[in-house]
């Protein structure tokens, strides 16, 4: 036997292992569910070209995390399906970005809660 043979022998045992490892490898939601914990994850993120203010994400939950919405109050209806339970909640995160950002611009705008008057004189009147 040669010096490649062992080698070749070696690097083929070697390899075995990685690949049951690869299959017994869990995804972050499989060991979320295992735990008990609630998952969400965006898998993917499409934008319109033609009009970059449209698009769509993709997302992935656990039946964990619907349960913790549902027991929040984001059923409506008992023929709400997972999905518009999580559209429901994404539609709200997505609002209460808006607001925040909205609500730090106007914060940051003194021109909208101050008013300047020239008295004359040098003198200005600041409401």
């Amino acid at each position: 036997m040669g010096l490649f043979d062992r080698f070749k022998k070696k690097s083929v045992k070697s390899a075995e292992p990685k690949e049951k490892s690869e299959k017994t490898k869990k995804s972050a939601k499989e060991l979320a569910t295992e735990l008990g914990e609630p998952y969400i994850s965006i898998l993917s993120m499409d934008v319109n070209p033609e009009n970059l203010s449209e698009g769509s994400f993709e997302l992935d939950w656990n039946e964990i995390f619907v349960a913790r919405l549902v027991k929040s109050g984001y059923m409506m209806k008992k023929e709400d399906t997972d999905a518009d339970i999580v559209d429901r909640w994404f539609q709200d995160v997505c609002r209460n970005v808006v607001m925040e950002t909205y609500e730090q611009e106007e914060a940051m705008n003194p021109s909208r809660y101050t008013q300047r008057r020239n008295l004359g004189n040098g003198r200005t009147e600041v409401s």
